[in-house]
């Protein structure tokens, strides 16, 4: 296993406007993933979010609504986030059907200059906490959709 890059797709039964709001909007990734999560909605929105009283920083990269939300994360507080120091998340978003096909991928393992002992634990990390938290968005995702 190379963990260059950590891949996953899901459908979720509701529009893109809906999938890509909750992705994105700290008001809604809070019911789904952190704990806690503060940051502008916007290209250079710096912030961070927190995990079990834990802060990483965070930084998004791309919002275009309602196709693509990017960000990177895990930077040392007061860096600029880059290649090298963070992971990059990115959520793509199509239509499918009467619902939203979900694309995510993170990178940035092999960027940070770590051996590969430090890699693969990072990677298997992630693996467990993405296979833990993005089988809550569906759900929460069809929710939102039907109160709008």
């Amino acid at each position: 296993m190379d963990h260059g890059t950590l891949e996953r797709e899901i459908h979720i039964d509701a529009t893109p406007d809906v999938v890509f709001d909750v992705v994105s909007n700290p008001e809604h990734v809070r019911e789904w993933w952190t704990d806690e999560a503060e940051y502008p909605v916007e290209p250079g929105g710096e912030g961070r979010i927190g995990f079990g009283g834990h802060w990483v920083q965070f930084t998004v990269v791309d919002a275009v609504p309602p196709k693509h939300f990017s960000f990177r994360w895990t930077h040392a507080e007061g860096e600029t986030a880059a290649p090298g120091n963070s992971f990059l998340v990115v959520f793509d978003l199509e239509p499918d059907g009467t619902g939203t096909r979900l694309r995510m991928t993170e990178t940035g393992f092999r960027e940070r200059g770590w051996d590969e002992a430090k890699i693969a634990a990072e990677y298997t990390d992630h693996v467990s906490g993405w296979d833990q938290f993005l089988p809550r968005l569906p759900g929460y995702a069809a929710k939102v959709g039907a109160t709008r």
